[in-house]
C-alpha cells in the first residue's frame, strides 16, 4: 500500500470588515448607555416587590442617576486641559494621605479599645496587613501630591484645541 501525499490548495479567504458606526461614541456617553441598560431592568425589577416607601427612594435615586449621567454625557473631554484638572488631583492625593492617616487612627484605636490586652508588637502582628494597606494609601497620596508640586505652576498664556 502506498499512499502519496496529495497537495491541498489553499484559497485566500476574503477578509471581512467589521461594520464601523457613522459616528464614534464619546465615552461618557457609553457610561451612561451601560449604566442605564443595567439599571433600568434592576429598578423594573425590583420596584414591585419592594414596600412602597423604599421603592419610591429607589425611583428617586433612578430619576437623579439618569439626569446626572445626562449632564456627564454632555461633557467634551476634549475641552478640559491639563490645567483645568490640577485641583482635582491635589484633591485626591489628599484624600488619600488623609483617608489613610483616619484608618490608621481608626485601627489604633479599635485596638486599644477592644483589645486591651495585646502588647504593641502582638497587635501588630495580628493587624500588620491593615497598617500596610492603610500607610500605602497614604504613601501614594504623597507620591500624587509630589507629582503635582513638580508641574509647573504657571498657567498657559495659550490653549491649544485640537
Amino acid at each position: 500500500m502506498e499512499f502519496e501525499g496529495k497537495a491541498t490548495v489553499t484559497t485566500a479567504t476574503e477578509t471581512t470588515e467589521f461594520a464601523q458606526s457613522a459616528t464614534t461614541r464619546k465615552p461618557l456617553e457609553l457610561l451612561r448607555d451601560t449604566e442605564a441598560l443595567l439599571r433600568r431592568p434592576a429598578v423594573a425589577t425590583l420596584v414591585p416587590i419592594l414596600p412602597p416607601k423604599l421603592s419610591n427612594r429607589m425611583q428617586a435615586a433612578s430619576i437623579v442617576a439618569e439626569e446626572s449621567l445626562q449632564e456627564l454625557a454632555e461633557i467634551d473631554l476634549e475641552q478640559i486641559n491639563d490645567w483645568e484638572l490640577q485641583p482635582v488631583r491635589l484633591r485626591v492625593g489628599l484624600s488619600f494621605v488623609g483617608f489613610g492617616a483616619l484608618m490608621i487612627l481608626v485601627l489604633l484605636l479599635y485596638l486599644k479599645t477592644l483589645h486591651p490586652e495585646l502588647s504593641t508588637v502582638e497587635q501588630i502582628r495580628k493587624y500588620w496587613y491593615q497598617y500596610v494597606w492603610f500607610v500605602c494609601l497614604g504613601i501614594a497620596g504623597m507620591f500624587v501630591l509630589g507629582r503635582e508640586t513638580m508641574r509647573p505652576t504657571v498657567k498657559p498664556k495659550i490653549l491649544k484645541k485640537r
